[in-house]
């Protein structure tokens, strides 16, 4: 192994310094020690298949995750819950062997956790508008490619909602969750406002100063506007207001 440009006899050799003391191995300079890993965030991880668990964790870990939480069903993600309360981020499937993960996102939100990512095999627009409304702040596809899934949890990390680009059509349709109201009808005033604005193209910056708010306002705004909107894009959320008759 060479360090800084020398040869350095492999540990346990017998070779030894010029003044005849053996060397017991080699010894970094300062500069290339290995550092411990920053951990950025901690996560929960609730699917029912071992392997799948395992590649989703492994794949955060990468992004930065230290504790990895895992859990195979609803009562394993409540004991989690509850015994390591809310963590950075959660990952879960909707389909799980002792109940519905829509009822877990509902409870997870309910106890502080406020990033929460579906990752399901459903492209159905009822589970998908149903997951939003439920309090997740991304749906993904199983099927969606590693670089959709980081780009996804990139996303909520960031304080924002995102939708699997293969399901986001499906949220810009008009389409209604039966039984609900989740149309742009439930926008408060002000959020109608912030997306008017969004709709004459200016930017968060030129919003805040046309409603006297903080640019981090105007962006809170936005994000409670896509959870209840199901979609994260200005534009298709601004669609649907437009199809809804809120905005001009």
């Amino acid at each position: 192994m060479a360090v800084l440009g020398q040869q350095v006899p492999a540990q346990g050799s017998g070779s030894t310094t010029a003044g005849g003391a053996p060397i017991s191995g080699a010894v970094l300079s300062p500069g290339v020690v290995p550092q411990p890993r920053e951990e950025l965030f901690t996560v929960l991880v609730v699917d029912d298949h071992p392997l799948l668990r395992e590649a989703i964790a492994g794949r955060l870990r990468s992004m930065g995750a230290g504790t990895v939480h895992e859990a195979a069903s609803v009562t394993e993600a409540r004991a989690r819950a509850h015994a390591a309360g809310p963590c950075d981020l959660a990952i879960l499937d909707l389909t799980l062997p002792d109940g519905s993960g829509l009822d877990l996102v509902s409870e997870l939100r309910s106890l502080g956790w406020n990033r929460l990512v579906v990752l399901a095999s459903s492209d159905d627009p009822y589970a998908v508008r149903s997951a939003f409304q439920a309090g997740a702040q991304a749906y993904l596809l199983k099927s969606a490619s590693p670089s959709v899934v980081t780009d996804g949890v990139k996303r909520v990390l960031d304080g924002g909602v995102y939708a699997d680009p293969t399901v986001a059509p499906l949220l810009a349709t008009g389409s209604r969750v039966p039984g609900t109201d989740n149309t742009p009808r439930e926008l408060s005033a002000r959020e109608v406002e912030v997306l008017q604005l969004v709709a004459d193209g200016q930017s968060n910056k030129e919003i805040g100063e046309a409603l006297s708010l903080s640019a981090l306002t105007v962006k809170s705004h936005l994000s409670r506007i896509g959870r209840k909107l199901g979609t994260g894009d200005r534009a298709q959320m601004v669609a649907l207001a437009m199809r809804a008759g809120v905005i001009r």
